[in-house]
């Protein structure tokens, strides 16, 4: 039986995946890539096999993946044709290397053409392409991430506790990064499914509105929200130095690591009620509920959304 690959252990999912994956399996089971060698050091000292990788040239790719059985790609932390040729490039070495199963992080209603967000456009490419070269499949369809909005809230804790944003009254089951990570980590460790695509959601849909009614329960403090149109929502992310794009450069100690084009048209489609998705596929793979929006601010120190800008070249 062949190995259990899992990619971007150097970033904030896949390193939390890779820490569940340890949990389930044996270390001789796993392939840890990354683009950054000085994060591989610690699991190559266990004795897990390790490959650094640069999915933006296909050289070495085949090789690195020669051993695995099945590989979750964690998808890239940019957006556009850079990101799409990129996993491409996963896809092919990994159908060149004989890898018979993909898992990829994609996005709840990815496949809707109706949906806005330009997060979504790589997504679905990604998806369609892994179809079209015949491999088996899991599609992690996540939710976003609570920790995004919990730094927000507090953002506007240190600010004019007005947060302001264009997402209305649309609903999202947040979700923690965490528990994504363990339904990939789940997902590789699982021979239990076959070309599925699984909803990755968080426990109940709701408002941004009941999001921030309870961090302020939680917290004691008395954000209230406001709703803005998309393109004051773009002048908000650009006083915080947030460039539109992922190409563009993020000012210093930006609070706001998402490029604004990518949370401007997130929140339209919020809005629009296309990412108002909500299964119990998260339990049905890993047997556990998902943590509550609730639970999260309760220990906010360890639900914040952190750095997430390339380093690659």
């Amino acid at each position: 039986m062949g190995k259990l690959l899992l990619t971007g252990v150097d970033g904030n999912l896949g390193k939390q995946a890779a820490e569940y994956l340890l949990e389930l399996v044996d270390k001789d089971q796993i392939i840890f890539c990354a683009y950054d060698p000085a994060c591989l050091k610690e699991y190559a000292e266990q004795g897990i096999e390790t490959h650094v990788t640069n999915f933006n040239n296909k050289d070495g790719l085949a090789e690195a993946f020669a051993h695995a059985d099945k590989l979750a790609l964690i998808s890239m932390p940019f957006v556009g044709e850079k990101r799409q040729n990129a996993q491409k490039n996963v896809v092919d070495a990994a159908k060149e290397a004989g890898v018979k199963q993909i898992i990829y992080t994609s996005l709840v209603n990815a496949a809707d053409e109706s949906n806005p967000s330009v997060e979504k456009i790589d997504h679905v490419y990604t998806e369609r392409y892994i179809q079209s070269v015949g491999l088996d499949y899991i599609f992690l369809r996540n939710s976003q991430y609570a920790e995004a909005m919990i730094t927000n809230y507090f953002t506007y804790v240190k600010g004019d506790g007005v947060l302001t944003n264009n997402q209305g009254d649309g609903k999202m089951a947040y979700i923690s990064r965490k528990d994504c990570a363990k339904a990939v980590a789940y997902a590789l460790a699982s021979n239990n499914y076959q070309e599925a695509i699984l909803n990755i959601n968080g426990l109940e849909l709701m408002t941004i509105t009941d999001f921030i009614k309870i961090g302020n329960e939680v917290t004691a403090n008395h954000i209230t929200y406001k709703e803005n149109t998309d393109e004051e929502n773009y002048a908000v992310f650009e006083a915080m130095g947030v460039p539109r794009t992922t190409d563009g450069a993020f000012k210093e100690g930006s609070e706001a690591p998402f490029s604004s084009e990518g949370m401007v048209t997130f929140g339209q489609a919020i809005r629009e009620g296309k990412m108002d998705v909500y299964t119990d596929d998260f339990k049905q793979l890993t047997g556990q509920d998902p943590l509550t929006v609730k639970y999260m601010f309760e220990h906010a120190d360890e639900f914040q959304v952190g750095e997430r800008h390339s380093k690659d070249n």
